[in-house]
């Protein structure tokens, strides 16, 4: 029998069982629109939260209180608690005077929880303040609309201004332009000389709702007693492995640690951002794929279940087949492309349902999908070989029928 025949054959055979074929097929539509539909989710996140990476700057470092292993682990977390403590002003300023190879060192502290800001009859609370240096707007990953950033000078004389986000221009001032108004930042009364470009959302959180103050005038508002958050400049991303072995060396000597105390103070980068993101999205995608498998295989032996009761049903047509000349090789590649047409239609439908799920995702939620093709014919092939694979049993049990035997099977 020809391919094109046999394929043919497959499909009527198909068509004509349909409620038994949905039913046979279901496993195989689920594993595949499980796999299909999480390889969209992991690669559209990854490529959503890189771009949000990169806009921090690729050849940036930030020096905080704890490091991001301490920081996603509880045991080492608590003992860190005990031994790391705070950014200091005073470090700080030793790193901007002695760090040779940094183009810029700006520092940061930030409180959300709790935070109160009033404009006329208007007021938002738990808005992001954040204390910072005037160079920070060289590392920002936002751009000014109107006004301006803070300045040196408001840094020297801790001014009371206000560079505030988009989300609070609109919701405090609606309708009049915010530069020159006053803004009550936690009871305390600020000009505000800048707004922000609108940053939009990730995953959901708006990146808008923002207050920067100076550094002085934060920490008079809020105490010294909240870490800050060094960030640190390389000239070139060629030079950030130096420049993070610089102040590393730097955050050592001034904090008087010896050779073999470990580092009470964390220096977080890019890269290791992106790293500890794809550990995390890798175990989630090898959890569900593991999960995909367990339907494929379950839908596999549906398919061979089935197959063999359509040998069972179709051995006289197999003894007629072998009695007008059909050899071995014919009976079994019937039955092997017939069980793999049905499983390959199982991949299709999942791959249809898994686009149309990303599609419906996508707009409902703030989850970015992005469905790649090479995971699609990946799928296909997947679905297809696993008919191949469970169907060899049941077409060799047919191959094998003897002519005799099969005609005499149902008279």
């Amino acid at each position: 029998m020809a391919l094109r025949e046999a394929i043919a054959v497959a499909f009527d055979t198909l068509w004509s069982h349909k409620l038994r074929s949905f039913l046979t097929l279901l496993g195989i539509i689920i594993s595949i629109w499980t796999l299909v539909a999480v390889v969209a989710l992991v690669q559209g996140v990854n490529g959503y939260v890189a771009v949000k990476i990169a806009r921090l700057g690729s050849n940036v470092i930030s020096i905080e209180q704890y490091s991001l292993q301490e920081m996603t682990d509880q045991k080492l977390f608590r003992a860190a608690q005990l031994r790391n403590r705070p950014l200091s002003l005073r470090e700080f300023r030793f790193l901007r005077a002695h760090d040779r190879l940094a183009a810029q060192v700006a520092a940061t502290s930030s409180r959300t929880i709790g935070t109160l800001l009033k404009a006329g009859a208007h007021s938002m609370t738990d808005v992001r303040v954040t204390g910072a240096t005037s160079n920070v707007i060289d590392l920002a990953s936002f751009d000014v609309l109107a006004g301006r950033f803070l300045s040196s000078t408001d840094d020297r004389h801790d001014a009371s201004v206000a560079f505030i986000g988009a989300d609070v221009a609109r919701q405090l001032f609606p309708g009049i332009d915010p530069i020159g108004q006053t803004l009550t930042v936690d009871g305390h009364n600020c000009l505000v000389i800048g707004q922000a470009s609108p940053q939009g959302n990730v995953f959901g959180q708006s990146q808008d709702s923002f207050v920067d103050i100076p550094l002085g005038l934060y920490r008079a508002l809020y105490g010294a007693q909240d870490s800050l958050s060094v960030q640190v400049q390389a000239p070139s991303a060629a030079l950030l492995p130096a420049l993070a072995g610089q102040t590393r060396m730097l955050m050592r000597n001034i904090r008087h640690l010896r050779y073999q105390d470990a580092d009470n103070f964390g220096i977080i980068g890019a890269d290791s951002l992106m790293s500890l993101w794809h550990q995390l999205t890798g175990i989630i995608a090898s959890v569900m794929v593991g999960v995909s498998f367990v339907f494929l295989v379950v839908g596999g032996i549906v398919i061979m279940n089935i197959m063999l009761a359509a040998v069972t049903e179709r051995t006289r047509e197999v003894g007629i087949r072998k009695a007008l000349g059909a050899r071995r090789r014919d009976i079994l590649s019937q039955f092997l492309v017939e069980s793999a047409v049905l499983s390959s239609v199982g991949g299709v439908l999942g791959i249809l349902l898994a686009y149309a799920f990303t599609r419906v995702a996508a707009a409902l939620t703030p989850l970015p999908f992005t469905l790649p093709w090479l995971a699609v014919a990946a799928a296909f092939a997947i679905s297809t070989a696993v008919g191949l694979f469970f169907g060899i049993y049941p077409a060799q049990k047919a191959a094998r029928l003897e002519p005799i035997a099969a005609l005499r099977a149902e008279t």
